[in-house]
């Protein structure tokens, strides 16, 4: 019953989001090519017999970077995946990184029945794969019709999503009814996951595999290349802005001018989450009387006070250049927080703001572990980033147990591999669809 109830609220829902939808696509642009995909007219790559095949679902480009390794293990085992995305930033992401690692690239189709029923014609996998919050009552529904198991991988619940789905039970059951295995990313994911009814015996909590992310490192001259192209001054600490959202750049230019005043030389390196913002950035900075460059427009002549990473899947090289990083969407209003797993990765000190609810075990754990600390507010954001830039010990001490916590935390990607072959194995044994 819950079921046909979304179904048949879920067209006059798609009417009233639409424009707002349509908006954001021209804004972020990209999405023309292969906008009908999204109504389930995906590519249809023949099968190859007796070969598997995963339809692996990922979303952003944090999931899209976190995937790799579970690609390659794929390939290696002579699986096929069929890879799907939601964004147009994914797409592009998955387009420059796994076409030798795939046997397709397409959207996600829009989660109604006549569309998810005609791309899973076309796609026509033995095992899929969600990642972390991707669970779509109608793709979940199709599965289960067909025999095939789903995976969530690295699964987890904001506690937004946790209070809406505690509240109204049946939205849960329709959501995580249909998965086969749920493989928190911690230990508290799964029992929000087990209140909400998911069975103990379906779930495996393996671990968060982004922290089992490579990320290739500079060296000293590539370091020091990629500063002159952004035009920042040699042997200048370096105040980055992780993935920020409205409010957070202003935030960051007044922590810049306050470590100025007080003294200490800096400059300010900012990576939005959404590049399309560039023009609302540049108002801010122009008016702040700051000098100024944005990486999509090439190399900078003469050094600049702030430098703006406006590009695609550049984050954890830029973030190498850091002395100090501060994490986006978690200073007021912002609630859900960004990742900070590369940076930690990267032994970068970090800072955050209380709104890290995406991320609240590992925020708890990097500022538990002396890795990290947060800020309430712009103000505060200014005074500590003043505190730790004059202090390059302190520094150093974060950056240290930042290190460490993700060293300790590592084997994800394997634990989670090793469920995602035993369920490939049980389809082969039980026929394939």
């Amino acid at each position: 019953m819950t079921l046909w109830l979304y179904r048949l609220l879920f067209i006059p829902a798609l009417v009233v989001l639409a424009p707002r939808y349509l908006l954001r696509m021209r804004r972020r642009g990209g999405y023309r090519d292969g906008f009908r995909q999204r109504f389930g007219d995906q590519p249809v790559v023949p099968r190859k017999p007796g070969v598997p095949r995963v339809w692996l679902q990922a979303v952003s480009v944090g999931e899209m970077l976190a995937i790799g390794p579970i690609l390659e293990a794929l390939r290696r085992d002579g699986v096929e995946v069929y890879l799907t995305t939601t964004t147009s930033t994914g797409y592009r992401l998955a387009s420059d990184r796994y076409r030798g690692l795939t046997v397709a690239i397409a959207y996600f189709p829009i989660d109604w029945w006549p569309f998810v029923t005609r791309a899973w014609r076309r796609v026509a996998p033995d095992v899929v794969l969600l990642t972390e919050g991707e669970r779509w009552p109608e793709l979940l529904r199709q599965a289960t019709r067909r025999g095939v198991p789903v995976i969530c991988v690295n699964a987890r619940l904001s506690d937004r999503s946790f209070a809406r789905l505690n509240t109204w039970r049946p939205a849960a059951r329709l959501m995580l009814g249909g998965i086969t295995r749920l493989l928190p990313a911690s230990a508290e994911d799964e029992a929000r996951f087990a209140t909400l009814g998911v069975p103990r015996e379906r779930m495996q909590t393996t671990g968060n595999i982004k922290l089992d992310v490579q990320i290739p490192v500079l060296g000293a001259g590539e370091r020091a290349q990629l500063r002159r192209e952004l035009g920042l001054p040699a042997d200048v600490p370096v105040l980055l802005g992780s993935s920020t959202w409205p409010g957070e750049e202003a935030a960051l230019v007044a922590a810049l001018l306050r470590v100025r005043a007080a003294g200490q030389r800096c400059s300010l390196l900012l990576v939005p989450r959404h590049a399309e913002r560039r023009l609302e950035i540049e108002r801010q900075l122009a008016a702040a009387q700051l000098r100024f460059h944005f990486r999509s427009r090439g190399r900078t002549p003469a050094e600049v006070d702030v430098a703006v990473g406006d590009t695609t899947g550049e984050l954890r090289k830029l973030t190498q250049l850091a002395d100090l990083v501060f994490v986006g969407k978690s200073l007021p209003p912002h609630t859900e927080g960004q990742t900070p797993v590369e940076a930690a990765a990267l032994g970068k000190p970090i800072l955050f703001g209380p709104g890290m609810s995406n991320f609240r075990v590992i925020a708890r754990d990097l500022v538990g572990r002396g890795a990290a600390r947060s800020v309430a507010d712009a103000v505060e954001l200014a005074g500590v980033s003043e505190k730790l830039l004059r202090d390059e010990g302190a520094r150093r001490a974060l950056a240290a147990a930042a290190a460490q916590w993700r060293g300790e935390n590592a084997g994800a990607v394997e634990r989670t591999l090793a469920v995602i072959r035993r369920e490939i194995a049980a389809r082969g044994k039980s026929g394939r669809s």
